[in-house]
């Protein structure tokens, strides 16, 4: 072979390869964007670029993988559901009462399914990763809550606490967020095993 089908065979050589990390970095992209939804949003706009963005994504989904995340038992199940319907009929005579002890019975849920609650950033990372559909009524809530210790906010928004609780908690006493991401797991083993190879 001459110079030139050398050098024509190994552009084509490094175009075939730059393309097909192209194709992969998409595909992560649409995943973790697809697993994450608004939560994938929320990390670009706090880090301010896409790679920081998903490292932190995929550093979240890594460190949930080694906790034992677990559903909850029917006696959990049932025990936590009559909690929960008594908090909310604390509502109308004790409604700042209410959204306390609603965060407090969320976070008893959460330590019994395995996630650990020490601090709520930490917690709402975690929970992103397998409820990214709630987790932002998780912040919601708690943020009202921790308005409302400083005596900030009335009725109406610790009625909307309530709500946004209710959310997460409705999606953690159910089996939700576990199945979806064992549904997931195959294709994303795949992506990890390709990424690896890199």
């Amino acid at each position: 072979m001459d110079k030139t089908t050398l050098v024509i065979i190994a552009a084509v050589i490094v175009i075939l390869i730059v393309s097909g990390i192209l194709l992969m970095q998409r595909r992560r992209t649409e995943m973790l964007r697809s697993r994450f939804g608004p939560e994938y949003e929320r990390a670009l706009k706090e880090t301010g670029d896409k790679s920081e963005a998903e490292a932190e994504l995929k550093k979240r989904e890594k460190r949930v993988e080694k906790m034992s995340i677990r559903p909850l038992d029917p006696a959990q199940r049932e025990r936590f559901t009559a909690q929960w319907e008594r908090v909310q009929a604390e509502f109308v005579d004790n409604p700042g009462g209410s959204v306390r002890d609603a965060d407090i019975l969320l976070q008893d849920v959460m330590n019994a399914r395995g996630y650990p609650v020490h601090d709520f950033e930490q917690v709402a990372s975690d929970i992103s990763v397998d409820h990214a559909s709630v987790v932002e009524h998780f912040r919601t809530a708690h943020s009202i809550a921790v308005r409302y210790t400083h005596g900030e906010g009335g009725t109406e928004e610790l009625r909307n606490a309530m709500i946004n609780y209710r959310a997460l908690f409705d999606e953690l006493v159910t089996d939700r967020g576990i199945a979806d991401r064992d549904d997931r797991r195959p294709a994303e083993r795949q992506l990890h095993v390709a990424e690896d190879h890199r």
